[in-house]
């Protein structure tokens, strides 16, 4: 991500100390992983504590959710109850600009790059409800293989029954109820 959006040291400090509170009071999202060497690796990279407070700011509660030891980054995600207050979204710019009436404000592609976020993919989606109960009254749009893209399509998840469903909907279409869910490494 290549932005000069910069946090002061005091909206840095309060960042961290809500998303070092989240952490602590969500540990089974975290069983092996230590506060105390998150926050430095968080410190050093000012941008992606920009994108976690584009994150914070759309109701997002990005947390911790795992370590990857090939990369060795620590992975954060929105883990908010239901899809964070960034909806109304269709899926990307091509979708966005193909709508001849009501057009949205944005596409779910482009304001993840805007906020410094992967989209989650299905599976990701998958192992982050294998840490909570997420998106039960809303639901998620989340990264759509190619071949589904181009023929017009767009997948979404949600929880229902106490399973999780991946749905397809015309990629131009946009609920009221239906956001996305970030994902950033550091």
């Amino acid at each position: 991500m290549k932005n000069n959006k910069k946090l002061s040291s005091e909206h840095t400090e309060a960042l961290l100390t809500t998303l070092k509170i989240r952490f602590e009071k969500n540990m089974n999202r975290h069983k092996d992983l230590d506060w105390d060497k998150i926050q430095p690796r968080l410190k050093a990279n000012p941008d992606k504590l920009w994108s976690l407070n584009e994150m914070e700011d759309t109701e997002g509660e990005p947390d911790v959710i795992g370590y990857d030891k090939k990369t060795e980054e620590y992975i954060l995600v929105d883990c908010s109850v239901e899809s964070p207050k960034r909806r109304s979204l269709c899926y990307d710019y091509q979708a966005w600009e193909a709508r001849k009436a009501n057009k949205p404000e944005s596409n779910v592609i482009d304001k993840a790059s805007e906020m410094g976020v992967e989209l989650l993919t299905e599976e990701q989606y998958r192992q982050l409800q294998e840490l909570g109960k997420f998106d039960v009254k809303t639901s998620s749009w989340v990264k759509t293989p190619s071949h589904i893209r181009e023929l017009g399509g767009a997948i979404f998840c949600d929880r229902r029954y106490n399973t999780v469903f991946m749905y397809h909907n015309g990629a131009d279409s946009y609920y009221a109820a239906r956001g996305f869910r970030g994902l950033l490494k550091v």
